[in-house]
């Protein structure tokens, strides 16, 4: 899958010199008011890559699904008071299910590869995702939903480099892309503030609230917010405030000290596994709650069927319902992961 940025340019080139037979592909996604479709993330740039590197590039129109399977979730969860992964989303019910599933029939193409700097180890005949050598850059959280009958057939060779060695083999490459910046935003949301995508649920202002549920201010819409926030709440104070809890039914923000947002346990449903032996009760893991910091120590306390908790060593910050628990073995491989429920 190639976007047209130096992460996936490089992965095509480092596949052709390894005589892989590449054939590059840019999904076409919807796109919310205002972004320039002409920027070279829409495919462009890729396209250009492609033809330096002798490979063919096509178009993959994705826009229908993307819309329905991405971004009206992302919409309705910010709207009921959760906050989407939207990322995660794109890599699991699109990158790796329709798309794959589209360019396996339509050319045939048994394998895909990504610029994610993560990697797939195979051990014992059995393919692992698993976290990439740099760990200042590894995306497996992102990655975790991905089916389990599918890792042996996923090429991510960018996890085993640093990205200040991937810009390095864009530049002795040639390719144009090497100082390209990174993608910080969402990319259907031109890369602007995500609040583009959201329409008018993110513009019904309500009132703020403490612990008390006293009513000490106005919010400007709650979609506008997430647990664990302190930037834009407005409220002055004694000591630091944070987002603790999102009300839809009332249109509430509660805020509270940064005391009252730590929790030990951690629920979670619609769970991927990908190593079912280490999905059981008592089994101590590496759990995040974030795509940032490091996977912290946990233990399975229940699970059933596909929702599973953990309770954390050490209490962790703003469990955030609609983002994603990611567990991980002591070896960094990724075990299962899922949504954070309330």
């Amino acid at each position: 899958m190639m976007s047209g940025g130096v992460d996936s340019s490089v992965t095509a080139y480092l596949l052709r010199r390894e005589g892989w037979n590449v054939v590059g592909v840019t999904m076409k996604i919807p796109y919310a008011d205002g972004c320039d479709v002409k920027r070279s993330c829409c495919g462009t740039q890729a396209a250009h890559v492609s033809g330096l590197l002798g490979i063919p590039h096509y178009f993959l129109d994705v826009r229908e699904a993307f819309e329905k399977r991405v971004i009206e979730p992302f919409r309705e969860w910010y709207a009921q008071g959760r906050t989407p992964s939207p990322c995660v989303d794109c890599n699991t019910e699109i990158k790796f299910d329709y798309a794959w599933n589209r360019i396996a029939a339509e050319l045939g193409v048994d394998c895909l590869a990504t610029g994610h700097y993560a990697r797939v180890i195979i051990e014992g005949g059995q393919a692992y995702l698993a976290r990439a050598v740099d760990l200042s850059r590894d995306q497996s959280y992102f990655l975790y939903g991905i089916g389990r009958d599918r890792l042996g057939n996923l090429r991510l060779p960018l996890g085993e480099f640093t990205k200040t060695r991937a810009r390095e083999i864009a530049r002795e490459a040639r390719l144009p892309v090497a100082s390209r910046q990174d993608s910080m935003e969402l990319c259907f949301a031109g890369e602007d503030d995500y609040r583009n995508a959201l329409g008018e649920s993110a513009r019904r202002p309500g009132h703020i609230i403490d612990e008390r549920g006293e009513v000490i201010g106005e919010h400007t819409g709650i979609a506008n917010y997430t647990i664990g926030q302190r930037k834009g709440i407005g409220i002055a104070a004694a000591e630091p405030l944070f987002v603790s809890r999102i009300d839809p039914l009332t249109n509430t923000i509660t805020i509270a000290p940064r005391s009252a947002l730590f929790q030990a346990t951690v629920h979670a449903c619609c769970v991927n596994v990908l190593i079912p032996d280490l999905t059981r009760p008592n089994t101590r893991l590496f759990g995040k709650i974030r795509s940032q910091g490091d996977p912290e120590p946990c233990t399975i306390t229940d699970v059933s069927g596909a929702t599973l908790t953990v309770t954390f060593t050490h209490p962790t910050f703003a469990p955030t319902p609609g983002q994603r628990l990611v567990l991980y073995d002591g070896v960094g491989r990724v075990v299962a992961g899922g949504i954070i429920g309330d």
